[in-house]
């Protein structure tokens, strides 16, 4: 990337923001997966991840929704060089957070995965804080108005 506050954005600036309007999306298209289940579909998975989804309060699709749709607002903000591009990842990492520490306190998810379990979610995190502190630094380079 260049280091001169409001130049010309490098290749990787774009590549990264890209990638995080890649990745953020998907995260949408698991959250709709996630809520538009039907009965059948509940009935074809194994029966421990039947009784995660099935022990998972409303409230925390919520906070799914709000981890993913943020993120999407962030990376837009990045592709439009905002400086909220930044809020909306911090925000999208508060929300992915409080997702991750209740789904393995509040659902049998535990059980469910065990240790294993918590690979995806601190992949999920460390994409998470690697999005917020890219925005952050641009925020502060000037590369965002």
């Amino acid at each position: 990337m260049t280091s001169t506050t409001g130049g010309k954005l490098s290749v990787g600036y774009w590549i990264i923001a890209v990638f995080a309007l890649i990745w953020n999306m998907i995260g949408v298209a698991m959250w709709y997966l996630q809520i538009s289940m039907t009965p059948e579909q509940l009935a074809m998975l194994p029966e421990a991840q039947r009784q995660v989804y099935e022990g998972t309060p409303g409230w925390l699709n919520i906070a799914f929704a709000a981890a993913v749709f943020a993120g999407v607002l962030g990376s837009i903000g990045l592709l439009a060089k905002k400086r909220w591009a930044a809020t909306m990842f911090a925000l999208s990492l508060v929300a992915l957070l409080i997702q991750v520490i209740a789904a393995f306190t509040v659902t049998p998810a535990w059980t469910a995965y065990g240790p294993a379990g918590l690979v995806m979610p601190a992949v999920l995190v460390v994409i998470a804080l690697f999005l917020l502190w890219h925005a952050n630094k641009a925020k502060a380079r000037g590369w965002l108005s």
